[in-house]
């Protein structure tokens, strides 16, 4: 199920698998770059933006498109930065973020990420529940439940392949598109007031205890701008071969914007139809403040006949299970990048599909069916929140001339997106200090503790984040200065090894592991080669186990030592059994080796639980020297 032989090519399953370097003229050049943007735009049509724009337009009719119109335009930006730096550094985020920051940060980050896509996973999880009960009357308890299935549906297009994967998400699009057009023509919306609903103004702005316009517009860039996009699309951009020359990066980051610009203009229009739909039907009338999914549902016959619900109904299954399999790939990138780890793709859909489902069923069976629609909104604010995390690096790293050379953003481009950053930063911190407020009125100490800790706490990573590169860069260029004056070496014997041990895995390195102990040797040293048997059986009945992994293992090590043996070298093998550091030690210390050799693959924090930390156990116990090679 988990890995820890890291491999540094993003998603390697699609990595490079879509060949554009094939001679091809006109659309068919530009058809072959298409694609990864439409992954990204399920992400901006999502269940999670239906019930911030019905909300919205029900209640203020047209009055914030001018957010939409914002969120789309800062969408484009930040996805045209996510998309150069996969294309120049063929680095995702997760993964130039890992090898830039200290690895205390990158946990946080990395945890952060998770909760965003815990997030977006709710919002999908009750999409695609309330789109079949609209559909079949099914309780929503049930429609929850039964979405852990999509999980066999991801797997299934990831084995046809990415341009399979991304045509079966532009068919979910393209119904989510028409079903929207054919409604807003059937809601004739007046055209007028729409224009002046692209006037940046609060409606509420004349009552400054009404947050409910600030909160909605937060919940609205939540929904739009999400920042597990920014991780998928750096992945993404990576499926494709394209020659790495300057003219073809170029070509391949020309091509890549007019793929996102295509796919997030869809996106906007599929976000301001709902919008303009739910002004249109319900603003302004014994209907307006309709902020739940169902609610619209059930008063769309009697606006626009019995179609509309059907179609209404069918879009929002198609925008929860396209956006579902694009959450998933978006968990695969931020484990791999920020852990390096690879997990089963089931395991990892199944875990990131629970996460989502058990706060829903709890919300559900102790508030009832009514309070997903403030459960939705408060996802896509949580996944506003998250956004400078992701947004401030990801500005640094296109800015590094460094890394990027001639391809890092040029100044205008840097400042507009320090300034929606700081859009973003700034809106989400007046957002948590009008909604703390109620916290602080209130007698409960503890409550308030708690809060300013946190805000402190996460305040401080995002200024640590900001200014850290700069910090970095400085220190890298200071000089160096000089040690004491050079000291005589006295005079040493150089050792000699006669009996070198060899810890194996049984993995693709072992050769590697192999080549550095002979190196170590002379022509007397003897080699034992030493694996440890960790099936159920082994660590049950140690040497007297008898299964198939034990025998297997028996005849790869006597493998290895009749091919060292054929090379005129001496070699003996030893299994251990159960506990690896306790054998190995036992093993070393019995046949009196002078160095052991050991592989590591350079797991830390979360991956130290996992795997045990064997390297350094060992090292603690033994006496000997222990050489480490880095796989």
């Amino acid at each position: 199920m988990l890995r820890n032989n890291y491999n540094d090519k993003s998603l390697s399953e699609v990595h490079n698998s879509v060949d554009t370097t094939i001679p091809k003229k006109g659309f068919r050049k530009i058809f072959s770059f298409l694609g990864p943007a439409y992954l990204i735009s399920v992400g901006y049509m999502d269940p999670g933006n239906w019930a911030t724009d019905i909300e919205g337009g029900s209640t203020y009719g047209y009055a914030l498109i001018w957010v939409l119109l914002m969120s789309n335009l800062m969408a484009l930006l930040l996805q045209g930065l996510s998309a150069r730096l996969g294309i120049v550094r063929g680095r995702d985020l997760a993964q130039a973020n890992r090898e830039t920051y200290p690895r205390g940060i990158n946990f946080i980050l990395y945890l952060l990420a998770e909760v965003a896509i815990a997030a977006c996973d709710l919002a999908e999880v009750l999409g695609m529940a309330i789109g079949i009960q609209l559909l079949t009357g099914l309780p929503l308890f049930w429609g929850v439940s039964i979405t852990v299935l999509d999980t066999f549906l991801l797997l299934y297009l990831q084995k046809l392949g990415m341009r399979k994967m991304e045509a079966f998400i532009i068919a979910l699009v393209g119904i989510i598109f028409v079903a929207f057009f054919i409604q807003i023509f059937m809601a004739a919306p007046d055209v007028g007031s729409i224009v002046k609903g692209f006037i940046p103004s609060f409606p509420n702005k004349n009552n400054p205890a009404d947050g409910t316009a600030l909160f909605l517009a937060v919940g609205i860039i939540g929904a739009t701008v999400m920042p597990h996009n920014l991780y998928l699309h750096s992945a993404l951009v990576q499926s494709r071969k394209i020659d790495r020359t300057d003219f073809g990066i170029k070509q391949a980051i020309k091509f890549n914007r007019i793929d996102t610009t295509i796919a997030l203009n869809l996106a906007f229009f599929v976000n301001a139809a709902i919008l303009v739909l739910a002004g249109t039907l319900f603003f302004g009338t014994e209907y307006a403040g309709t902020k739940e999914i169902q609610d619209a549902h059930e008063l769309l016959p009697s606006f626009l006949g019995g179609a509309a619900p059907v179609l209404f109904a069918v879009a929002l299954i198609a925008a929860g299970q396209s956006s579902t399999i694009t959450g998933t790939l978006a968990g695969q990138i931020i484990m791999e990048g920020y852990l390096s780890l690879r997990i089963n793709p089931m395991l990892r859909r199944l875990i990131t599909r629970m996460v989502a489902i058990v706060p829903a069923l709890i919300v559900i069976l102790i508030y009832g069916e009514r309070s997903v629609g403030d459960l939705l909104v408060m996802s896509q604010v949580i996944l506003s929140m998250q956004l400078g995390f992701a947004v401030i690096p990801l500005i640094y790293f296109v800015s590094d001339k460094k890394t990027m050379g001639k391809f890092a953003i040029n100044t205008i481009t840097k400042i507009t997106a320090g300034a929606i950053a700081a859009v973003l930063v700034y809106l989400n911190l007046r957002l948590l200090v009008e909604k703390s407020m109620v916290i602080f009125e209130g007698d409960n100490m503890l409550s308030k503790i708690l809060l300013i800790t946190a805000a402190l706490f996460f305040g401080s990573v995002l200024v640590y984040i900001t200014f850290f590169p700069l910090f970095k860069k400085k220190m890298k260029e200071k000089s160096i200065e000089m040690h004491g004056a050079q000291n005589v070496l006295p005079l040493f014997a150089i050792p000699a090894y006669n009996t070198i041990a060899i810890a194996l895995d049984f993995n693709k390195d072992d050769h590697k592991i192999i080549a550095y102990a002979l190196g170590q040797g002379n022509p007397a040293s003897n080699y034992l080669l030493v694996h440890i048997v960790e099936s159920a059986s082994a660590k049950l009945w140690g040497e007297q186990s008898d299964d198939h992994e034990t025998h297997k293992d028996k005849e790869r090590l006597e493998s290895y030592v009749t091919q060292l043996k054929e090379r005129g070298l001496k070699a003996t093998a030893e299994l251990g059994y159960k506990n690896r550091v306790k054998e190995i030690v036992r093993i070393v210390e019995d046949k009196k080796a002078d160095l052991i050799v050991m592989g590591a693959h350079g797991h830390t924090g979360v991956e130290d639980i996992l795997y045990g930390e064997t390297v350094n156990a060992v090292r603690h116990e033994l006496k000997i020297p222990v050489l480490i090679v880095a796989l």
